[in-house]
């Protein structure tokens, strides 16, 4: 009766229906047997196969022989993303949240590359985990490969840059587009390996010669996929928007043009899309003003501008250029709240009382007008250096700086108190001359100027998500889950040879890891420390779903500040709009989940670009620095070496086991140093060593060092 009754509905059959029906089953089943049990009609079976087929290519169900379906978790099947590994294995990260990774070894691979989506089944579960092998490439995620070209005798090549695609792309006679041997060119895949056969393409673009200094960026843009132009109607609809506000656009907002407001950024800092303020009322009470640029005013949802934003996800900075989110007449200019101009903003205003402690927030579309864009040095000189020209210069703005000096350490105190997690890990800084050649690598510089705004964006986010959470609106949240028991044990393990110690009935809060923090600070392995722990924390992203956010020890927490470079933040701002009027959201949860997930893609790809930029830029500063010896610090201890980091310059390099010749040394995984059998001299985390620039590999991107001398501990 069940079937019968179905097939005279007609509403269509969702996938929970058909998933649901599979469950209840147990076993594979003919897809006979699924349409007879909906009883649908010849003429609606289609949609059913259609379904079915979109369940395949999700990776929640598999086709097996016999034209018969089965589920991937009752078939010991894993759906998930191949990461490969240089040497030659790889993993399969399931895309199943708290499913650890499947290894998988070089010949499993079969004709998977790095990045695709694929089904594979677990064959073996050991102590070092579960191992298994790839049946079913779901998904190619490489499209392009960048790389050198090569002539062989009969055919031509590409060595692709990237390391973990280990197929060389054959080219075929014709797809060359002339270029020559050892060119960096761009191929595109235009057959995908097999078993049986490598992969093919065709030359695309030629960037030049590995030399040259200007390619650097070119090839990250076109080995991590980077959009970097944008389309002619996005262009268009930049171009239409009005470079001067109208009146009416003033309308229904709150005018806080009379207020001293002003921006703190970088000194090469471009797209200005935060402002601050402050009031102290007679009473005591402090009131906090966040304005950030409304950008949600101009660029409407369904628009070419809007398309392009949200499918780059994020802007991308290199160090010698910026690949924007929006064009710059938006990024730089309309949404960007340069001083003596007036700009759309959206603000959070947050009441203290005279103490720092939180009295309440509000939010509102509002008008502002910068008075002076501020830099993190200036700030820094008038309130921690005291320069008397400086304060004379930016006179009427010194109270507001000193009342916000006073605020921001107040809630850094709060943050503290609650157990945030704050790593002292100085990003490097790359100051390039006029060639475009690395001139320097330093330390960025964080100070009490950094911490203002750092604060100060903080409460606004959380005000947000907080005023989101309460009111249960949809929104995108910004989440970091806790550590897994596995990782807190493995960072307990590496801390206790070094004197610190972590309980072993961890209760998932982070004050216990941030009592370690404090207690390394100022010791030779603080920095080392800092790197291991931040290892151990799950990456942090975007969902539908408010987990809070471990690091920060926040109950709620989400990306609000920056809608000129993030998209998450703008998609926030579209929803607290819709809230304040209480409008209905017109987006799903299901909606969000697939946008957050997207974001949170987008983000990890310019993430890894902006690192590996990095990496190039330190790599050619130290290619004719063989032979020059530097101090430093041993950053990471491995069964093949030890890793250190330079304190003269922001450069890590290796120093290989094969390298020590005044003993035969052993790796001890429990001690994480390595010991000599003979001397039994420990080399460990945190000890300060001398080394000399032995090897710089340009094109694998690998320094190098020899060991000089082993440094006493204290002198560090």
């Amino acid at each position: 009766m069940r079937g019968k009754e179905r097939g005279n509905t007609k509403q269509a059959i969702t996938i929970e229906e058909i998933l649901r029906f599979m469950e209840d089953e147990d076993r594979p089943l003919l897809l006979r047997e699924i349409l007879q049990h909906f009883g649908l009609k010849k003429e609606r079976r289609r949609s059913v196969r259609e379904r079915l087929r979109d369940l395949a290519d999700e990776g929640k169900v598999v086709k097996i022989r016999g034209n018969r379906y089965g589920l991937l978790a009752k078939m010991n099947l894993v759906a998930g993303r191949v990461r490969c590994h240089p040497d030659g294995y790889g993993f399969v990260i399931p895309e199943k949240e708290g499913e650890e990774d499947l290894f998988i070894g070089p010949r499993n691979l079969k004709e998977a590359m790095h990045g695709d989506r694929v089904v594979a089944r677990i064959e073996s579960v050991r102590k070092k985990g579960k191992e298994g092998r790839i049946i079913r490439v779901l998904e190619r995620k490489t499209r392009k490969v960048v790389g050198k070209f090569m002539r062989g005798k009969n055919y031509s090549y590409i060595i692709p840059e990237d390391e973990r695609i280990f197929q060389e792309i054959l080219i075929p006679e014709g797809e060359t587009k002339r270029a020559r041997p050892n060119q960096i060119v761009v191929a595109e895949i235009t057959q995908y390996p097999t078993e049986r056969a490598r992969p093919e393409g065709r030359v695309i673009h030629i960037l030049g010669y590995s030399g040259d200094p200007e390619i650097e960026p070119q090839i990250i843009i076109h080995k991590y996929d980077l959009p970097h132009r944008f389309s002619s109607a996005a262009m268009k609809e930049a171009q239409r928007l009005p470079s001067v506000l109208s009146p009416r656009e003033y309308r229904d907002r709150i005018d806080l043009r009379g207020i001293p407001t002003f921006t703190i950024d970088g000194e090469k800092a471009r797209d200005f899309d935060d402002a601050v303020s402050i009031q102290v009322e007679s009473d005591g009470r402090i009131r906090l003003y966040v304005s950030i640029s409304d950008v949600s005013h101009y660029v409407k949802e369904g628009t070419a501008l809007d398309d392009e934003a949200y499918f780059r996800g994020t802007s991308v900075y290199f160090p010698d250029r910026a690949i924007p989110m929006f064009p710059p007449e938006l990024s730089n200019q309309l949404c960007c709240l340069h001083p003596q101009v007036d700009r759309l903003t959206i603000t959070v205003e947050l009441e203290f009382d005279a103490n720092g402690e939180p009295r309440g927030y509000r939010f509102y579309p509002s008008v502002i007008r910068s008075y002076k864009r501020l830099t993190y040095t200036i700030v820094k000189q008038i309130l921690l250096d005291g320069e008397e020209t400086l304060r004379e210069r930016f006179g009427p703005l010194v109270p507001s700086l000193e009342q916000m000096a006073f605020l921001a350490q107040k809630m850094r105190q709060k943050r503290m108190e609650r157990g945030t997690l704050d790593f002292d890990l100085p990003e490097p800084e790359v100051i390039l001359d006029l060639q475009g050649e690395t001139e320097q690598i330093i330390r960025s510089e964080r100070n009490l100027a950094h911490q203002i705004i750092e604060e100060f964006m903080i409460a606004a986010n959380e005000a947000v998500a907080r005023f989101m959470e309460e009111r249960r609106r949809p929104s995108i949240y910004r989440i970091h889950e806790p550590p897994s028991p596995e990782a807190i044990e493995i960072f307990r393990r590496f801390v206790s040879p070094l004197g610190y110690r972590v309980r072993k009935d961890f209760d998932g809060s982070p004050k216990e890891l941030q009592r370690v923090l404090i207690e390394a600070q100022g010791k030779p392995e603080e920095r080392v420390i800092n790197h291991i722990l931040l290892r151990s924390m799950k990456w942090a992203k975007y969902s539908s779903k408010n987990q809070g956010h471990f690091g920060l020890a926040s109950k709620a927490y989400t990306h609000f500040t920056s809608p000129i470079r993030r998209y998450p933040d703008l998609i926030v701002h579209r929803l607290l709009k819709k809230a304040l009027l209480e409008q209905e959201a017109g987006v799903s949860e299901e909606e969000l989940a697939r946008k957050a997930d997207h974001l949170s893609q987008r983000e990890r790809v310019a993430m890894e670009a902006e690192r590996e930029i990095l990496d190039r830029y330190r790599v050619r500063f130290m290619k004719d620095k063989i032979g020059e010896e530097y101090d430093g610090v041993v950053g990471n201890v491995m069964p093949f070496g030890f890793f250190v980091e330079l304190k003269e310059i922001f450069v890590e390099g290796l120093v290989r086991m094969t390298s020590l010749h005044d003993d035969y040394y052993h790796y001890h995984e429990d001690k994480y140093c390595l010991i000599g059998e003979r001397t039994h001299r420990r080399i460990r985390i945190g000890d300060p060593v001398r080394v000399r620039v032995e090897r710089v590999d340009l094109e694998r991107r690998h320094i190098d060092f020899g060991l000089v001398r082993k440094r006493d501990r204290e002198m560090g």
